[in-house]
């Protein structure tokens, strides 16, 4: 549920689905870099992962001039008996052309500090960016819950973002995310940000409300800074 790093994660994570879509691209820069970041609320397609509250988040990352990249990154949450989120994730990524570029790749979610073991699950992802356009899937891969609605397939989540360059040197991203299948939540989220100099400020909504997460509008600002190791 990487949130922050913007050379790796799309921009349909800054627009308040954070890591959601786990849809990424190739980094620009051989070799390895760190991220440190810091949210007023981190959200993962459209939900609430800290209850509202604050989060600190950082990660380190290896990419290779083949498109292959590696890392993982950590965040404190807090729902369900979890305190800590750590992702580990791997891909492959390129120009397809100097107007189409692609992604596909692998993503573990796991809690290492639940005591409930079924929580950890994993997905696979895929993206075509083009024009300002990034069109991502992500399906499970596998869960440690098991059984019915924890196996391959039984979710996806599908993704459609489009980033504005402004002239100040902002950006402006847009988002619309549908989350469905026996392992999800069923809900389609909206996002909308604008960031600039590692500052972002967003809005988020989703139409999933099961008495706890409210479907309300959801806001966020957030700083990140990228590191080259």
């Amino acid at each position: 549920m990487n949130i922050f790093k913007k050379s790796l994660i799309t921009l349909c994570l800054l627009a308040g689905t954070q890591s959601a879509l786990f849809s990424t691209q190739a980094l620009a820069v051989e070799g390895l870099s760190a991220n440190v970041a810091a949210t007023s609320n981190y959200l993962w397609r459209g939900l609430e992962q800290t209850d509202g509250s604050a989060a600190i988040s950082g990660g380190i990352d290896y990419a290779a001039d083949s498109g292959f990249y590696a890392g993982t990154w950590a965040s404190n949450a807090s729902w369900g008996d979890m305190k800590t989120e750590l992702d580990l994730y791997l891909g492959f990524g390129g120009d397809i052309n100097e107007n189409v570029s692609y992604d596909i790749g692998y993503v573990y979610f796991a809690f290492p500090d639940s005591i409930a073991d079924e929580n950890d699950f994993s997905e696979i992802y895929a993206s075509i960016s083009t024009g300002g356009f990034t069109f991502g899937v992500a399906v499970l891969a596998d869960s440690e819950a098991g059984g019915d609605g924890a196996e391959f397939g039984d979710s996806v989540y599908a993704n459609l973002d489009y980033s504005i360059a402004l002239k100040n040197g902002a950006e402006v991203a847009l988002h619309i995310g549908d989350y469905s299948g026996d392992f999800s939540t069923d809900s389609i989220d909206f996002g909308v940000s604008i960031s600039k100099d590692g500052f972002t400020l967003g809005a988020t909504k989703t139409d999933y409300d099961d008495g706890v997460d409210s479907n309300d509008i959801k806001f966020y600002v957030s700083y990140a800074v990228d590191i080259d190791l």
